[in-house]
């Protein structure tokens, strides 16, 4: 399919087209629910008339695990109940809206650490949109620097300068690719104005690392009073969690200029205040704070978030964007317009799964056939307005036109206020709760946009031929897991809060979105049922217990539909959605050893957290790339390397149904004392582990590189295993 087709109707901006496999997808969900239904009403039946406490257990146990897996399969089939893919066509923009009527945008991106998120990184995510096939005055880019640090504002005021050599050279040679750094390590044509270019950027480079590296910007590297000022901020006190508010506009529209002559876009560095004995609430207290400078400063109407290393690949994302925005039909409910996530540098086979397919593709265009797609944290479009539904704030109108030179000492001053921490907290405005992004949290943009939506806001799915934006993923699996972990941490916040997508949410936006919803907020409760079926198959099968229907059993036609429905259902759909077999296998994989990591270990540390035991903390995942580590991971091999606990549990996992296999094996074709027929569904499920463990028992006795299994992780979790085995036995 065309990224652009050439629309029969000169002045169409967009079409909606429902997917062919809808009906399909209803009658299988029909078909597949009953079955579901069937199989529960039997464990139920078989607990309730078991003779001895193991046929109890193993029954409810049973009943447990296929309740949890069937509540979330049937939630969701609300994605497929009515998918729609959309065509853009940009080209008859300009015909509906002047170039020079364009309405201003203002651009968010978010670090927090300039050692796990590096300057440079953050500085061409910046400067990729500073290059937009857009009207640079209308441009303003924020930058929130939640780190504080000197070492980033020195990066954004070298990149302040580079941009005017890089935005005009951008605009004259037509380039797509508007990152420096994307683009120079490209195939690009050679002449001497790119070779003067590259040689700019690169001496820009230099001079960053060399600020990294020693920690502190001193004094040979201050070209100019000015920036001796903004450095001579940072004191000896001046720490992460403690520091006052910075606020410095290192590019003006009014005043700068690119070596052409023409308007520079406007480029802001945020640091907001820091204070130990104030709530920060981590990205979303960040974000609210650059809604609130920007509408001091520009008040564009429509905002632009962006993780800091999700850079801008297509120039004209800004005119797609606006063939949802200038559209009269859909515009007055329009909250926000959603650009899937999608990732450089990923291996051919993506071992960790980090596309997300699911997630940012597949789900997406089911959401868009309702009331739209959820916020994905990253290449997002708002309407400011979205922002402002509670009480009219004086000097934050969302409406206000502004037309002041934005370095004016009261426009500093100002923006200072209103990212004070006392700001949110000496004002009944309800931060957080009616006004910006919301708090309550770790997953503040799955939380944001279930919120809009449930008070009547619609978003749009956009997925351009040419990925809008293009960032970087984890290459180890502790990093993976972490991200996981973090995101499991949050939605268990809000599906165990007033506004749970099961009761609110299907209140407030009716049954087919509010199971999608619950979809996302109890993800991680399938670390239940998938734990159960790592381990009680295996332990049962390691004692020649069936519990299971025999082959012949008529029963046994109904697991073998479950399994084969489940997972060819969500294969086709991963083909669909342009994927292969490799990373489909990769992407099931992940999904299993989720399960018994990132899931049970988010489950785990929410519930200690609700008892008091733990408090809630934030991790970044690092964006720093080793080399060592960036070439397994092309070569496909899994980075273990450091001691975790959610290694252990996986190589548990690992450990047992190996030995359960086997063990099964032996019982069957030695020894005569286990029946296949009986045992044949047990074994299979234990086979299929093994299968996918194999990363695991690689890393764990093959490899002799740094990122095998640490040896301490195999010892402690070849102990653990002997130990569950022992009092399983005595169990069952």
């Amino acid at each position: 399919m065309e990224e652009y087709a050439t629309a029969k109707q000169p002045l169409l901006l967009h079409t909606l087209t429902p997917s062919r496999l809808t009906l399909a997808n209803r009658a299988f969900a029909l078909v597949y629910t009953c079955a579901i239904l069937a199989v529960l009403r039997r464990h139920a039946a078989a607990a309730l008339g078991s003779a001895t406490c193991l046929s109890f257990f193993t029954s409810a146990t049973l009943f447990i695990a296929d309740l949890v897996l069937g509540f979330w399969w049937f939630s969701a089939q609300a994605f497929r109940y009515r998918p729609v893919h959309r065509l853009v066509f940009p080209e008859n923009l300009e015909k509906v809206v002047k170039r020079r009527d364009f309405p201003p945008l203002d651009i968010f991106i978010c670090t927090a650490d300039p050692y796990k998120e590096p300057p440079m990184t953050v500085v061409n995510t910046a400067l990729s949109v500073m290059a937009y096939d857009y009207p640079p005055e209308k441009i303003s880019v924020y930058v929130s620097d939640d780190g504080g640090s000197q070492l980033t504002l020195f990066a954004f005021m070298e990149a302040a300068r580079f941009a005017s050599h890089w935005i005009p050279f951008c605009r004259k040679k037509e380039i797509a690719e508007r990152c420096p750094e994307a683009f120079f390590g490209s195939n690009y044509s050679q002449s001497s104005e790119t070779d003067q270019i590259k040689t700019l950027y690169q001496s820009m480079k230099i001079r960053v690392k060399n600020i990294v590296e020693r920690g502190k910007v001193q004094d040979e590297f201050i070209t100019c009073e000015q920036e001796r000022q903004a450095f001579s901020k940072w004191t000896e006190e001046f720490t992460r969690q403690d520091h006052p508010t910075i606020v410095q506009v290192l590019l003006e529209a009014r005043e700068d200029r690119d070596i052409t002559g023409q308007s520079m876009p406007n480029l802001v560095y945020v640091s907001r205040e820091k204070s130990k004995t104030s709530s920060h609430h981590f990205k979303a207290g960040a974000l609210n704070a650059l809604i609130r400078v920007s509408a001091i400063m520009t008040n564009a109407p429509i905002i632009l978030t962006l993780d800091c290393d999700m850079y801008s690949n297509n120039p004209k994302t800004s005119h797609i964007m606006l063939c949802f925005f200038c559209d009269p039909k859909i515009k007055p409910n329009l909250g926000f317009v959603q650009f899937p996530q999608h990732f450089h540098g990923i291996d051919k086979h993506d071992i960790y799964a980090n596309e997300f397919k699911r997630v940012f593709k597949i789900n997406a265009t089911g959401l868009d056939g309702l009331v739209g797609p959820d916020y994905v944290g990253s290449g997002c479009f708002f309407w400011r307005q979205v922002f402002f539904e509670g009480p009219e704030i004086p000097e934050l109108r969302p409406d206000h036109v502004v037309d002041w030179p934005i370095k004016a000492q009261p426009i500093i001053a100002l923006a200072h206020h209103v990212v004070s921490c006392k700001y949110e907290e000496q004002t009944n405005y309800n931060w957080g709760a009616k006004l910006g992004f919301r708090y309550g949290s770790l997953v503040e943009d799955y939380y944001t946009s279930f919120r809009l939506h449930c008070d009547g806001w619609k978003s749009a799915f956009c997925n351009p031929k040419r990925p809008a934006f293009l960032g970087d993923a984890p290459i180890t699996l502790v990093d993976a897991l972490n991200q996981n972990k973090r995101w499991d941490i949050g939605l268990l916040e809000v599906a165990i809060s007033k506004y749970s997508p099961i009761t609110f949410g299907v209140k407030s936006m009716g049954l087919l979105m509010g199971l999608c919803y619950a979809n996302y907020a109890f993800w991680p409760i399938l670390s239940i049922p998938i734990t159960i079926y790592a381990f009680l198959p295996q332990f049962t099968l390691l004692n020649g217990i069936s519990i299971f229907p025999e082959v012949s059993d008529k029963w046994f036609i109904m697991y073998v539909f479950l399994f084969t429905g489940a997972y060819g259902q969500d294969y086709l759909d991963f083909m669909l959605a342009e994927g292969t077999f490799q990373k489909w296998w990769s992407d099931q994989r992940m999904w299993m050893l989720r399960g018994v990591t990132a899931h049970l270990f988010g489950s785990i540390e929410f519930a200690t957290k609700h008892l008091g035991i733990a408090s809630r903390g934030f991790s970044l995942t690092s964006k720093v790339v080793d080399n060592e580590q960036s070439k397994r991971y092309d070569q496909g091999t899994f980075e273990f390397g450091v001691h975790s606990p959610m290694f252990v549990s996986l190589a548990v996992v690992a450990i047992i149904n190996f030995a359960a296999f086997f063990g099964g094996l032996v019982k069957i074709v030695l020894t005569g004392t286990g029946s296949a027929d009986q045992l044949f569904i047990q074994m299979f499920i234990t086979g299929f582990v093994v299968v996918n463990c194999w990363p695991v028992y690689d890393a764990m006795v093959l490899r002799t590189d740094k990122g095998r299994m640490p040896t301490k992780t195999t010892i402690i979790s070849i102990c653990l295993s002997l130990t569950l085995y022992v009092v399983a036995s005595f169990m069952i």
